[in-house]
């Protein structure tokens, strides 16, 4: 199984401030629709089949084939170059993903390359739970909802490092400050005279940047000692930490874990776009008003 910042086998959520927040709630009801191993699984293979049928309809155009990998990897193809590369990776993910007795886990290669799979995946399937629900229900994924792919993307990845350099679309408010952050510094360096290069390893420290993710933002080939997928085995507790409960220590709350907060944090930040959107609805309505009169 594919590990990421949390237990993507976990079906039995629950928050410990539901039962007074009425959109706390709302939120995790959405959370417990989402099986997140099918949703995955269905976005590796959905980006590997187009990927495979590009591969032999345009093998003798690669122009166009490079064009494709723009298209359906606008973040990984910059390092992972090539289709074979990229079909090699999915495969690995695929088999990882559909192992029961182990954890794998993913670099920053990998995880841009699951980031591409799933905002486009996502996308195709909310269009099917609009304009084809019962196929959307065919995936057995949400269960006739929309998946919010900011929201997902916010509480699964560990980092968007690998989006640094690239705007952050969406609501991924705390990767997209630490990403400013981040690209700021880089900035100052290079105005001082460094290298794009010399800048990273100047702050990888202040920002704990992974040498691998330096790689990844200096578009290096991944090499063959960063193609592999580390394991643990499955009953290794590798999530444990993050629900231990919280004693009140300065910037928690007493009784909360880490997967409460992350929880009650991804709440808030829907809720703020949902209330973005309805601040939005409602200008139009008052202009559409005044334009009646």
């Amino acid at each position: 199984m594919l590990a990421f910042s949390k237990n993507i086998t976990q079906n039995d959520l629950s928050h410990p401030e539901e039962s007074n927040n009425s959109e706390l709630k709302e939120y995790m009801d959405y959370q417990r629709t989402l099986n997140h191993e099918r949703l995955i699984y269905n976005a590796l293979d959905h980006a590997k089949t187009n990927l495979q049928n590009s591969m032999n309809e345009l093998e003798d155009d690669k122009d166009k084939l490079e064009n494709h990998l723009k298209i359906s990897f606008p973040i990984s193809h910059r390092s992972l170059k090539t289709a074979d590369t990229v079909i090699f990776m999915l495969r690995k993910l695929i088999n990882g993903h559909n192992s029961t007795n182990n954890w794998y886990r993913m670099n920053t290669y990998y995880y841009a390359l699951v980031y591409d799979c799933m905002k486009i995946f996502i996308n195709v399937y909310n269009g099917l739970v609009q304009e084809a629900p019962e196929k959307a229900e065919d995936f057995k994924i949400s269960g006739g909802m929309e998946v919010d792919f900011d929201d997902w993307a916010h509480l699964f990845f560990p980092d968007m490092d690998f989006h640094i350099g690239t705007e952050v679309e969406g609501s991924h408010y705390p990767f997209a400050k630490r990403n400013k952050a981040i690209e700021e510094s880089i900035s100052k360096e290079i105005s001082e005279g460094k290298s794009f290069e010399d800048a990273l390893q100047e702050i990888k420290g202040k920002y704990e940047i992974e040498d691998v993710s330096i790689n990844f933002l200096l578009h290096k080939e991944i090499g063959k000692q960063d193609m592999e997928l580390f394991y643990t085995s499955a009953e290794n507790p590798i999530y444990e930490y993050l629900t231990e409960r919280e004693d009140g220590s300065w910037g928690a709350v007493d009784g909360e874990s880490l997967l409460d907060q992350a929880y009650y944090l991804g709440s808030t930040l829907k809720v703020w776009v949902w209330r973005k959107k309805e601040d939005v609805a409602s200008a139009m309505e008052d202009m559409s008003n005044i334009i009646k009169k």
